[in-house]
């Protein structure tokens, strides 16, 4: 949905240019005291059920609060053509007293729209090798339909791992859009992003999407549950979506190319919350720029909860991609043996500790590391460096010896601070079989130059 570094959704709905009336503004704000338990053979492995005291914010531990008109060094107004500034104000964004989130778009005086825009701290949300991953949320979109509602672009969606961090690798990352909204109508988007855009196997800037109306009552009048699985229980894989348990699309393996479905399962990903206003969907399927000096100011998307859970596989650690464990989210504190680093420990990082105080010389070594027989050809890691100007240095794959010739590497100098996490592809000379892995860090200088959080391969 709208993080891309490209403009999109040009697609027009069919039915839904037709003239649209000023509806009355009312709000429900009925919620579950906390995320439902689990069905028969599920665990759940992270929620939010947005608890806590009225006008506070989500927790930061969950999740990171966007903000501006773009990330750092991304694309304008995300890529989408939408017109609001992403705030952390509680007036846009705040937990209401009774478990629900609410992200709010507002107009100010002159015209400007502000709204909100998180997504989780967590980005290894995905299946268990050979099981089945759950994302689910149980939402109420903004209440307000016809003239009112023009602009209006609530969305609960994912995006692969490696795009934070770098916004130029959509859509071969992959992205995962469990409900979009626009216009205030009466429908549920469901759409896979992948591949290349223009064009592609994924028919991008749309996608391969789907809709329908929601059950019973309307999407924008009553709380919802809409789910999104990544199944690899079965063969070929399938991505499937749900509303209210009711499936409306799906996606298989089958669909699309080897090595895009390769790149978009070769890792995984983080979970996405907020309310656009304006930009390439809601015009294009509204026919004008929105929105409009019709449309209402401060009409909240509530969020009950958000949870994601697995089944099967071989556990709650996920596993993505084709392959053995050189797909997974490796963590880089896991070492089994190592040189000259130390471990830190941080609520900002995933699993709450990394690598650090690395330096020139430095390595850490993990055994038996299983490529598989398909070849890797890429690596991410997520690094943090606060290294002082003119500090920089490599982070170094290598296979069996930390003196081998590294397979691959990147660059890194700082980042922002020693816990401004980004994510940093590489590629890789194609790698299959089990090896040991070494991460080692070289510099012409002797200070620390980075840290390192996690790490994985993809194909």
């Amino acid at each position: 949905m709208p993080a891309t570094s490209m403009a999109r959704r040009r697609r027009l709905a069919a039915g839904v240019a037709a003239a649209l009336v000023l509806a009355p503004l009312s709000y429900a704000y009925s919620a579950q005291a906390s995320v439902p338990p689990p069905d028969s053979g599920w665990t759940q492995v992270w929620a939010d059920d947005f608890n806590g005291n009225a006008g506070t914010l989500p927790s930061s531990s969950n999740w990171i609060f966007d903000t501006g008109h773009s990330y750092p060094g991304g694309a304008g107004n995300w890529g989408t053509g939408e017109i609001q500034n992403y705030t952390t104000s509680t007036s846009n964004i705040s937990l209401d007293g009774g478990g629900n989130l609410r992200i709010t778009p507002l107009r100010d005086g002159s015209g400007n729209w502000t709204s909100a825009r998180i997504e989780t701290q967590r980005t290894d949300f995905a299946p268990p090798s050979g099981g089945v991953l759950r994302i689910e949320g149980r939402i109420q979109m903004p209440n307000v339909t016809g003239n009112a509602a023009l602009g209006y672009w609530p969305a609960f969606w994912a995006l692969g791992s490696p795009f934070r961090g770098n916004f130029q690798n959509w859509p071969s990352v992959g992205e995962l859009d469990v409900m979009e909204n626009v216009n205030g109508i009466n429908q549920v988007w469901g759409t896979l992003h992948c591949g290349v855009a223009p064009g592609g196997p994924c028919n991008e800037f749309n996608g391969l999407g789907a809709v329908r109306a929601c059950p019973g009552s309307s999407c924008q009048s009553a709380f919802h549950t809409y789910r999104f699985e990544w199944d690899q229980s079965v063969s070929p894989n399938q991505l499937r979506w749900y509303v209210d348990g009711q499936q409306f699309h799906s996606v298989s393996q089958s669909q699309l190319p080897a090595d895009t479905w390769n790149q978009m399962t070769s890792h995984g990903y983080f979970i996405l919350l907020n309310v656009a206003m304006g930009g390439s969907f809601p015009d294009g399927v509204a026919g004008t720029t929105t929105p409009t000096g019709a449309t209402a100011s401060g009409v909240p998307m509530l969020v009950d909860y958000v949870a994601a859970w697995t089944r099967g596989g071989g556990g709650t650690t996920p596993p993505p991609g084709n392959g053995g464990t050189a797909y997974r989210q490796i963590e880089a504190e896991s070492f089994d043996s190592q040189s000259g680093t130390q471990v830190g420990g941080a609520a900002s990082a995933a699993g709450g500790s990394y690598l650090g105080w690395l330096a020139n010389g430095d390595w850490a070594r993990y055994s038996g590391v299983d490529f598989s027989s398909s070849a890797a050809r890429q690596f991410t890691a997520r690094v943090a460096s606060g290294a002082a100007g003119g500090v920089s240095g490599l982070v170094e794959v290598r296979l069996d010896s930390p003196s081998s010739t590294p397979v691959g590497s990147f660059a890194v100098a700082n980042t922002g601070g020693w816990e401004s996490w980004r994510n940093i592809p590489a590629n890789i000379s194609g790698v299959t079989g089990t090896h040991d892995v070494y991460l080692t860090f070289t510099s012409g200088q002797g200070a620390d130059f980075v840290n390192v959080d996690w790490f994985s391969f993809g194909h």
